[in-house]
């Protein structure tokens, strides 16, 4: 681990087949940081979270997660509780409630009594603005209210670090902004947040640093000015100004 990095990336190779999706990426994060991937559909965003998170192995290369170091096989498991995580799908469990969603892992992985879940399951629900939906199941609420459902999932463990993959790309336009404002909101409770999205709204807002991904490596990163404002690469140039016109 260096310089007081939360997670810290170094040489990280990633290949599916024959195709290599990550070079050699290195990158750290430090507590507290809103640092937000961006790139066009294949350019290795994805994968990089997915590897921060534990959910994917690197080929090669290191990783370290709240000096977890993941890659090691034996040692990788002693990420879980550490780290939220939330999808692009909402993954709710139908003939459950929201607060149902919210505390089965508490009841089930972390062998939470059901009171003591049900009082940190409405707390994670009133953070993301649905103490009132509790009862509600998946069917009877919005896009939007099911991906809250979610984060309030993934807060319910307490995490020190949350991931956010494409959490918005799922939802209706009118939709994204109540999911946002929640990922903002947690930006500014100071939660440590990796997020890969295409709403360049919320990067150039709520971001303290953006990674422009390239065909599996980091082409160019820094504040939200230097990136939207100031971009130096060629390629973030194209990627901007292609995906600003819509």
């Amino acid at each position: 681990m260096t310089n007081n990095a939360v997670i810290t990336l170094n040489g990280i190779t990633k290949s599916f087949g024959s195709t290599q999706v990550l070079k050699a990426i290195s990158l750290d994060v430090k507590p507290g940081e809103v640092l937000v991937l961006i790139g066009a559909s294949g350019s290795g965003k994805s994968t990089v979270l997915r590897i921060m998170s534990g959910l994917e192995i690197a080929d090669g290369g290191e990783v370290w997660v709240n000096e977890v170091p993941l890659h090691d096989a034996k040692r990788a498991k002693e990420i879980r509780g550490h780290v939220g995580m939330v999808f692009q799908q909402f993954n709710l469990f139908p003939h459950k409630t929201a607060l149902g969603n919210v505390t089965l892992a508490l009841i089930k992985a972390r062998k939470m009594s059901v009171s003591e879940a049900n009082r940190r399951g409405m707390e994670a629900l009133e953070r993301v603005g649905l103490a009132d939906r509790a009862g509600h199941y998946p069917s009877q609420l919005s896009g939007g209210q099911q991906q809250r459902v979610a984060i309030a999932r993934a807060l319910a463990v307490e995490p020190k670090i949350m991931f956010f993959d494409e959490a918005t790309s799922a939802l209706d336009p009118e939709l994204v902004g109540e999911v946002t404002e929640v990922m903002r909101g947690l930006a500014r409770e100071g939660m440590t947040m990796v997020v890969v999205t295409h709403e360049m709204g919320f990067a150039r807002k709520t971001a303290d640093r953006v990674v422009f991904m390239d065909k599996g490596v980091i082409a160019e990163q820094g504040s939200p000015e230097q990136i939207f404002v100031n971009p130096q690469n060629p390629r973030t140039q194209q990627f901007l100004s292609r995906v600003l016109e819509h």
